[in-house]
């Protein structure tokens, strides 16, 4: 390497740089001692610096290179073969036979090219792998020469050399004999011979390509998440990025001129693009469905409209600087993941048909992708563990679809008043109540059609391995456990099946993606799969808890929270007919599907519940690993009902400012489940704002601190007007007054004496901590701003964004209708950034508010289909 380093400086004129402390690290398996490396450099002397003429001749530079060849071939080969001995391996299925089964993690990769080799080579250590040779003769010196420049990599260059398809390269592919079965079953199917819906009787993906939209166009990109993939900024803005992320993924690539050097092509017919589909169960509240399959087998559930599209390994950060290094990672980079890349999965939301598309076109539309983009990345700087957005694409005036929707008169159903005479019997409270929780199940479905623009959203995760991928495996195993519990010449049969073989490639696969620390490294090389479903179950357990737990803090109902839709990294996903609170209910939800059980507090059960179909799955591995499965299953169902029941209580103590009253203070956390229990009530009777009430408590916290001095009167307690004030603030103006009822007196009451209460515990609780013999606590009101954000999408913004985007149209109408706007969806963008910050004058007066009233009653804003 410091051969390379002196031959590029020499030949370029450049200043030579000696290796670093970080290239020390690097080069730690390298043969011969660094010192030694160090002090020939040195006594070597240093190249002549650009400023005056540096001479080589052919002769003297063909014998620098032939040196330089030999001593980093030596080098390289030995740094190969002792880093083999430090690194892992990357996972390889010990299953399967043929090309799979029997091969090394090495032996399944392709040789690179000398080229390729020694770009990768280069940049490993930071050395560009485009470079022009400058050579001046002996009367040109370096200064009349043109410096040598780093050639921009064509678009998308980067990350297609930065492809590495774990999912592919760990799992398997549907069959071809199943996959004949399957299409001459169906050749009839009176839906058309092209349409493409069939079932998967086997394997964990199928081979598809998206359908690309027509006249695509870039309508918002997420520059953090760009960043954070490798691309450069003016990617995104380039045709082949529009046509790759549109479905064009083989179109992307035929306008780029590749006037690369030698070293990256020699990389070039190395990184195949391939695109995916996996298959899937569907499993709700725990319940197993094959219901929704259109076979009534489960055979025909999964990715009916999200196309994979990469899998690529980006380099960590490296040095103090900070700065990402260039260029795309070689397939031998996968021996050293996770500690030297980051992985991340690509997929297209909305790319057309795929064998699971039930009989649906395969598309979305403008209007749920751009709920998509923006609530994926305000759930991300909300704090909450979830997918990203990279881009939206539109096709415009091209691809449309027709989606029932609601009109301007669609309404929610007429709810009784206080004096209707069926309430008569009640309590004013009762009736409030009464009222408050019709109200939240009063929804209707859509009462037209409408015409809308296709859109993809290109969302970006580490991986999207859901719940169901294992649910589908599992249920394939009981199947088989049938043929094989009379075979009595087997000690264990049914792992010699083919479907026991996928469920436990599943399982190592999810442990490979999710939790490669815990789950996957120290159990892999000793193939213990027993003790990988342990430690799988257990990050999954506290991953998905805490992503509930987060739900509930920020206001945020899924809505849709089946198995297939709760991955088992605890990361949200798939934002269909979700929202975030205006009115608290505890069974609020957008969705008219939703019901009670995924209601906005209920969802800790449904995560728990989403869990416990987990663990079913990997039950039949620690079966066929020695262990008792029934045993295992109590104690871990056990476990997670105390984990997800927790969580309520820890997330409402943190937005109530006693994060510290915890089980080591048994009294106040008692308190603080108290004040919960009355402002819950109070909260539901007088409708509060779920953002807004606790954004105003955290002002009246931060205005009363018990942080600051004063405010008590000589007695050493707080005056009335003190509490007084208290309420004044928290009720706040007319738009940001926390409840859309106007609350009685006696329940003003109640809400006066609730705050009291509630600021002598933050008190007590905030002198609890600064008792610890540590740090000083901070402030309890900077917990609570960074427990309570300011600004959440309501649909109500949503609405106005997706709007005047595309308003739709009546199907058939041949006038083009007015959109184009995507002001707002920019704006809400921004506004996503910075929840918990206070915003400009502008975002406050807009968007700190109340819903609007007609809000909470119109179709698609205040519920939706």
């Amino acid at each position: 390497v410091a051969l390379w380093r002196r031959f590029e400086s020499q030949t370029k004129g450049a200043q030579l740089v000696l290796p670093t402390q970080h290239d020390r690290v690097r080069l730690q398996s390298r043969p011969a001692p660094m010192p030694t490396v160090l002090s020939k450099l040195k006594s070597d002397g240093n190249p002549p610096s650009s400023g005056r003429g540096t001479k080589i001749s052919t002769s003297r530079h063909s014998r620098l290179r032939l040196s330089l060849l030999g001593a980093l071939s030596l080098s390289a080969l030995s740094a190969r073969a002792a880093a083999a001995n430090f690194t892992r391996q990357a996972f390889v299925s010990p299953r399967h036979g043929g090309a799979k089964g029997s091969q090394s993690a090495s032996s399944m990769k392709r040789a690179p090219s000398p080229a390729a080799f020694a770009s990768s080579i280069k940049r490993s250590f930071g050395l560009p792998t485009s470079t022009a040779l400058s050579i001046s003769s002996s009367n040109t010196s370096t200064k009349d020469t043109p410096s040598a420049t780093k050639k921009m990599r064509p678009p998308l260059r980067n990350f297609r050399d930065s492809f590495n398809y774990s999912w592919l390269n760990h799992l398997s592919p549907e069959d071809p004999e199943n996959r004949e079965k399957s299409l001459a079953r169906y050749k009839n199917d009176p839906r058309g011979s092209a349409h493409p819906g069939r079932p998967v009787f086997n394997g964990h993906y199928v081979s598809v390509r998206p359908t690309p939209l027509k006249n695509p166009k870039l309508v918002i990109h997420s520059p953090e998440v760009l960043q954070q993939l490798g691309f450069r900024e003016d990617e995104a803005h380039s045709e082949a990025f529009v046509r790759y992320f549109s479905g064009d993924v083989d179109g992307a690539f035929e306008n780029i001129v590749d006037d690369v050097d030698e070293d990256d092509k020699g990389m070039k017919a190395e990184k195949e693009i391939e695109t995916w589909a996996t298959p899937y169960a569907l499993s709700i509240m725990g319940r197993r469905y094959t219901n929704n399959c259109p076979y009534g087998t489960g055979d025909g559930y999964g990715d009916g409209r999200a196309i994979s599209v990469g899998e690529i390994l980006v380099s960590h950060l490296h040095g103090d600087e900070g700065k990402m290094k260039e260029g795309g990672k070689d397939d031998e980079d996968e021996e050293l993941y996770p500690h030297s890349a980051s992985r991340y999965e690509l997929q297209l939301k909305g790319a057309g048909q795929t064998p699971f598309c039930r009989g649906a076109d395969g598309r979305a539309v403008l209007r749920s992708s751009i709920r998509e983009f923006l609530a994926s990345e305000a759930m991300h700087h909300l704090g909450i563990s979830t997918t990203r957005a990279l881009s939206l694409i539109v096709s415009e005036s091209g691809n449309t679809s027709t989606r029932p929707w609601y009109s301007d008169n669609s309404k929610a159903r007429e709810l009784p008043k206080m004096n209707d005479p069926r309430l008569a019997r009640y309590t004013d409270d009762q009736k409030r109540e009464i009222i408050s929780q019709l109200a939240a199940q009063a929804k209707s479905d859509p009462d037209m059609l409408v015409e809308e623009k296709c859109a993809i959203t290109t969302r970006v995760a580490n991986s999207f391995v859901r719940i169901g991928h294992l649910d589908l495996f599992a249920r394939r195993v009981e199947t088989a456990q049938f043929k094989t519990d009379d075979n009595d010449d087997e000690p264990n049969p049914i792992k010699d099946t083919r479907q026991y073989n996928e469920l436990e490639d599943m399982m190592w696969h999810a442990c490979y993606r999710e939790f490669y620390q815990t789950a996957y490294a120290p159990y892999f090389e000793r193939k213990d799969a027993k003790g990988a479903a342990l430690a799988l179950m257990e990050g999954a357990m506290a991953n998905i808890a805490k992503m509930v737990g987060g739900w509930i803090r920020v206001g945020f109902v899924q809505g849709n929270f089946n198995a297939d839709n709760c991955l088992v990294g605890g990361r949200t996903m798939d934002y269909g007919p979700f929202g975030f609170l205006d009115v608290y209910h505890p069974l609020s939800a957008k969705w008219t599907g939703s019901g009670e059980h995924f209601g906005f507090m209920n969802q800790p059960n449904a995560g728990y519940a989403n869990f416990a179909v987990l663990v079913e799955s990997l039950l039949p591995i620690i079966d066929a690993n020695g262990g008792d499965s029934n045993e295992i299953r109590d104690e871990v169902l056990k476990k997670a009902q105390g984990a997800f029941s927790d969580v309520i209580d820890e997330v409402m103590r943190s937005k109530m400012g006693l994060h510290w009253c915890d089980s080591s203070t048994p009294e106040m956390e008692k308190e603080a489940e108290d004040l919960w229990e009355e402002i819950e009530l109070l909260l539901k009777i007088g409708r509060g704002d779920w953002t807004l009430f606790w954004r105003q408590l955290t002002y009246v916290a931060s205005e009363y601190s018990p942080a600051k001095e004063g405010g008590k009167e000589s007695s050493g307690s707080y005056s009335a007007q003190y509490y007084d004030g208290m309420m004044t603030m928290l009720l706040g103006e007319k738009d940001t007054n926390p409840f859309y009822d106007e609350l009685t007196k006696e329940n003003r009451a109640s809400l006066r004496a609730w705050i009291e209460r509630w600021h002598v515990a933050l008190t007590e609780c905030y002198q609890k901590a600064a008792e610890v013999p540590k740090d000083a606590p901070p402030p309890p009101e900077e917990a609570m701003r960074r427990a309570n954000p300011k600004y959440t999408l309501r649909e109500w913004m949503l609405v106005d964004a997706y709007s005047r985007a595309d308003p739709g149209k009546s199907p058939g109408n041949p006038f083009s209708v007015p959109g184009g706007d995507y002001s707002v969806v920019r704006e809400l963008f921004e506004l996503c950034k910075d929840p918990y910050g206070e915003g400009s004058t502008e975002q406050h007066k807009k968007y700190y508010r109340r819903a609007p009233d007609e809000s909470l009653r119109a179709g698609g804003t205040a519920f939706m289909s």
